[in-house]
């Protein structure tokens, strides 16, 4: 991948709440966007109070037009009351709302788990850390929303924009 990211800015929302975790996941994020060629100032960290905040300031990130995608990092942990089930449904479907009404990739690298062991192990950087897996994402759903773009630009031009190449079937 390279240097090919070196132009793409990204947007990173990270909650504070359960802060053992998500510091974890904001340091692999932020590493493997790095590591990837994102330069440091095309990235834009915001920090919120918990989950629940995440998709208001996604949204407002992407609606800006000053990032290609934005990658939300919390972690929701089971508890002994019903709360769990309400902030994980709302954080889920404010954020995918929030990318079908901007157009613009936002990565979901919200832990959802029953203990704070799995959300430690998640976050682990040795292990499989989510922080960095959405970085990953990122980056990919860039390049291929630049691809869709172009094809709406192609097909925005008309008849006169030449003939269409036939259809490829994805890579196994």
């Amino acid at each position: 991948m390279g240097r090919s990211a070196e132009q793409f800015r990204i947007g990173i929302v990270a909650a504070k709440f359960n802060e053992q975790v998500t510091s974890k996941l904001l340091n692999a994020c932020v590493d493997t966007l790095t590591a990837r060629g994102v330069r440091e100032e095309n990235m834009n960290v915001v920090r919120v109070p918990g989950a629940f905040e995440i998709p208001l300031v996604a949204r407002a990130m992407a609606k800006s037009g000053r990032v290609d995608a934005v990658i939300c990092l919390g972690a929701v942990i089971r508890g002994d009351t019903p709360h769990f089930e309400y902030i994980s449904a709302e954080v889920s479907r404010g954020i995918g709302q929030a990318a079908l009404d901007t157009d613009v990739p936002i990565i979901f690298g919200v832990l959802t788990t029953e203990t704070v062991a799995q959300a430690v192990v998640r976050a682990d950087t040795k292990k499989f850390n989510r922080g960095g897996e959405a970085a990953k994402s990122a980056i990919e759903m860039v390049m291929v929303m630049r691809q869709v773009n172009r094809m709406r630009q192609k097909s925005d031009a008309g008849p006169s924009a030449g003939p269409r190449p036939a259809a490829r079937r994805p890579a196994d």
